[in-house]
């Protein structure tokens, strides 16, 4: 059984506990929706990423332990002032005092079924189901209120996506990728930009270090609107411990002159092979925004686990 699950069957079935959930993040985040912890009076199980965040947020949980059974709050946390993280970015953290007597649905729970939440006033009433989409929380705007609900695909694990470059291209990949198993932070550096839902605006001089803060299991898309900005994070994206997967848009000229480039400038052959570019499967035809955004997830469901 997936980990939080048994916490819930096995803890806070048998003495007071609160669970902190990540509803939705934006940017560089240390975990995202999804994931979660149990608090008790004594005793820590899981993280959703350390640090300060998890530090406050636990501060959070164990303050609700003095609350009713059912209490829930949803807090928000900018990740830049917060954790220092020159990309910035937001986490939306739900924080409940687990009611024991409202567990039976964990029963039907089991991989890849749909757990559908719906806060309410005095808690939150889950329910599992085979016949409704994932339908993703927001990280910005006005935190949820009793009446929201909201679907995850329980124990799907998601691979993170560090996409660079907010363009047709970008915003297809972020729209289809939706129900599919990944977890998308989304940067640009055109303010313009700043109010897409999902897009962390970084200045230039600073996008290039959100590549260092992906996970090792990412898969990094680089698709800015300017070819010296898509070196830049092509190189830093090569020179970092290897990632999942590197891929850059454009065509097989652009990867020879930037391939070229990176060998004049001393990048190894090793880390310049890790380089996938034009990225998309080879044999879809098509230049629309959609079609290389399909083709670019098909490419990337592919992946074998990191």
């Amino acid at each position: 059984m997936i980990d939080w699950l048994t916490w819930l069957r096995d803890i806070a079935a048998n003495q007071p506990a609160a669970m902190i959930s990540v509803l939705a993040s934006e940017g560089s985040a240390p975990r995202g929706a999804g994931t979660r912890m149990l608090v008790t009076a004594g005793a820590l199980h899981g993280t959703i990423g350390g640090g300060q965040l998890e530090y406050r947020a636990v501060d959070q949980a164990r303050a609700i332990l003095a609350l009713p059974t059912g209490s829930w709050r949803v807090q928000d946390y900018p990740l830049g002032p917060l954790l220092g993280q020159c990309c910035g970015g937001r986490v939306r953290l739900l924080v409940e005092h687990i009611d024991p007597g409202a567990l039976g649905w964990i029963a039907d729970a089991a991989e890849e079924r749909v757990l559908v939440s719906t806060l309410t006033p005095t808690g939150i009433e889950r329910r599992i189901s085979r016949d409704v989409f994932a339908t993703p929380l927001s990280a910005r705007g006005p935190a949820p209120l009793p009446g929201t609900s909201f679907a995850e695909i329980v124990g799907q694990r998601r691979r993170p996506i560090y996409l660079f470059g907010a363009g047709h291209v970008g915003q297809a990949i972020a729209r289809h990728a939706v129900n599919l198993p990944f977890r998308l932070a989304w940067f640009d550096t055109r303010p313009v930009f700043e109010t897409i839902e999902g897009v962390s605006v970084v200045p230039e001089a600073g996008i290039a270090a959100c590549v260092a803060e992906a996970p090792d299991d990412s898969a990094i898309l680089i698709l800015t609107h300017d070819h010296a900005l898509d070196y830049q994070l092509t190189r830093a994206a090569l020179e970092r411990p290897p990632p999942a997967f590197v891929g850059l848009i454009g065509s097989a000229t652009k990867r020879a002159r930037f391939d070229a480039r990176l060998d004049r400038e001393g990048i190894p052959a090793e880390a310049r092979a890790r380089l996938t570019s034009p990225i998309g499967i080879a044999r879809i035809p098509g230049k629309e925004p959609d079609v290389i955004a399909i083709s670019t997830l098909a490419q990337l469901l592919q992946l074998t686990s990191h």
